[in-house]
């Protein structure tokens, strides 16, 4: 049998490039070699985003055409939407109860997120999403987590949980592995992180013209003044991009950049022109799933009944390891109606 891998996204808008670099593409991937869950946390959406519900549906759609128009496939894999599936609620607070404040409060990742999040207290949901994230994957019994080094103490809590659970119960989950891929982080256009939150991004439906006029705004090398000037590509986020979309290229442009023989305008029209070239298929795709709902709506509903399936059979052996299934109180009480 195929190992089992979970993965997914938080539908707080649509994906840009840093998560076609550092995910997507693998994803694509791993999904003709693993029996692949991809996830459309909802839940963990209200964590910074509570009062913007109005808006979840239509960022849901968002996730998911842009899976489909990289070739992320619901006939290979299993889609689904986190708030369909109740058995991951029931799961959280289940393993609630197997974490400590303390260790929760030590996950760095979790403080990370919260100073860039912009919110000024932290609410229990915040503070505890790495638990619903351990129920997300531990509800369909995943070996393996395709995660970025940013994420690895998601995964070791997971895998505390997993761990605590099986020595203090019944050994039902595996003690799933982090798969962390050798892939350059992309930049955003101002030389931070990529976020959506932060207008840095290219986003994998943006249109040509779209895209010209933010990397022709794009901060480059801040030393270089005059195109005349030597340049230094290893602190020039646009130099990053081609590593990323034209390899080929990028050690010319090293050369060029560094004698000053080629200016920045230049150099950002040529990458401009790659990703816009990468992007057309990808657009193209976007396009024709964006005319097929009907088909969409299957493939969905398809992928929530299949994890359903799981879901259920995984929490059925838990509430028998921990003793909260009361077959014999309610077999009494089910025979006394008839």
């Amino acid at each position: 049998m195929k190992k089992r891998i979970l993965t997914g996204d938080r539908p707080t808008g649509p994906l840009h490039l840093g998560h076609y670099v550092g995910s997507l593409k693998n994803r694509v991937r791993l999904q003709d070699d693993y029996d692949c869950f991809f996830i459309i946390a909802d839940f963990q959406f209200l964590t910074d985003h509570l009062t913007k519900t109005h808006y979840i549906e239509e960022y849901v759609k968002e996730i998911v055409l842009d899976w489909l128009s990289v070739g992320m496939d619901p006939n290979k894999s299993t889609f689904f939407i986190q708030s369909k599936i109740p058995e991951i609620a029931e799961l959280t607070m289940y393993f609630s109860m197997m974490v400590t404040l303390p260790r929760l409060r030590r996950n760095p990742t979790v403080k990370e997120e919260f100073i860039n999040s912009g919110l000024r207290t932290m609410s229990y949901g915040f503070l505890g999403y790495p638990i619903s994230q351990a129920a997300d994957i531990l509800v369909v019994r995943s070996d393996l987590v395709p995660v970025g080094n940013d994420n690895l103490p998601h995964v070791e809590q997971t895998r505390e949980i997993a761990r605590t659970f099986n020595q203090t119960f019944k050994p039902i989950f595996p003690i799933p592995k982090s798969l962390v891929g050798e892939v350059p982080r992309l930049p955003g256009l101002n030389g931070r992180k990529m976020a959506k939150s932060a207008a840095n991004a290219i986003y994998l439906k943006d249109n040509t013209e779209e895209i010209q006029r933010k990397i022709s705004v794009a901060i480059t090398d801040p030393a270089r003044i005059r195109a005349t000037d030597a340049g230094h590509p290893n602190v020039c986020n646009i130099y990053q991009y081609y590593l990323a979309f034209n390899q080929k290229e990028a050690q010319n442009i090293e050369k060029e950049c560094t004698k000053g023989s080629i200016g920045c305008v230049a150099c950002k029209k040529a990458i401009a022109d790659e990703i816009n070239s990468f992007l057309e298929p990808i657009r193209e795709r976007r396009a024709y799933f964006m005319g097929q709902p009907t088909w969409i709506a299957e493939a969905m509903n398809e992928g929530i009944r299949r994890t359903l399936r799981v879901s259920s059979q995984t929490l059925e052996l838990v509430r028998e390891a921990m003793h909260y299934n009361y077959h014999s109180l309610l077999g009494e009480i089910n025979q006394s109606e008839k």
